[in-house]
């Protein structure tokens, strides 16, 4: 007898994180300050939550280094595009704009300091990396397939929540095409290696990302 209680509990559990930090993005402002509080915000929901599901996420060697190596294709995926004028024109939204030209960014050090600068990288790499992995590939796409997800082992492959889950995770990014294709990769990892992988590619891509940023000052990634 399926405990319609303890799946919503547990789905609200695993969504809560994710939630928390959309809610964010929609009511703060675009700052570094607004960044950071988003970013402190969400971890606190959740480790929360982690410590309420107490679900271990394993980290074999064989996933880390699959996920090590997967993370950095990504981020090379997402960076090498960026010097096409008509790639940033017709691949990235909005649509059929040309490029801006580059200004200051809020997070820069110049404009909000060092330390809200880092909170960026930080943030992005450790906080919202594992957040969308556990969302998106863990729940969401495990959620897709049944009602009850607790039942569905990740490790299943179930072609048409594959590519919803792609298809809502692009949604989240203003770069549609090469966040699909990172949505797959993850994904993929998720499915053959476990969670973890996943995580691990996400929050390798993220960071090297941050600091291919920082160290040649193309803030317009963030």
């Amino acid at each position: 007898m399926r405990d319609v209680k303890r799946e919503l509990k547990e789905a609200v559990l695993y969504a809560a994180p994710f939630v928390t930090w959309i809610a964010l993005q929609m009511l703060l402002p675009t700052t570094a300050v607004g960044y950071a509080i988003r970013t402190g915000a969400t971890a606190v929901v959740g480790l929360a939550c982690l410590l309420a599901l107490k679900a271990p996420c394993r980290f074999p060697w064989r996933g880390v280094l699959a996920g090590l190596i997967g993370g950095l294709a990504v981020c090379a995926l997402w960076i090498a595009p960026e010097y096409s004028t008509w790639y940033r024109t017709w691949l990235e939204l909005p649509i059929g704009e040309p490029p801006p030209a580059p200004g200051p960014s809020p997070y820069e050090p110049s404009v909000c300091g060092w330390p809200l600068t880092l909170a960026k990288l930080v943030g992005s790499a450790f906080v919202i990396a594992p957040v969308e992995e556990v969302f998106f590939r863990s729940f969401l796409y495990r959620r897709l397939q049944s009602a009850d997800f607790r039942t569905v082992p990740l490790s299943r492959f179930d072609l048409s929540s594959f590519l919803w889950m792609i298809f809502l995770f692009t949604l989240e990014h203003d770069r549609p095409v090469v966040a699909a294709l990172a949505g797959a990769a993850y994904g993929l990892l998720a499915i053959r290696f476990g969670l973890g992988s996943a995580i691990v590619a996400h929050v390798v891509t993220n960071l090297a990302l941050g600091l291919h940023v920082i160290y040649w000052g193309e803030w317009w990634f963030w």
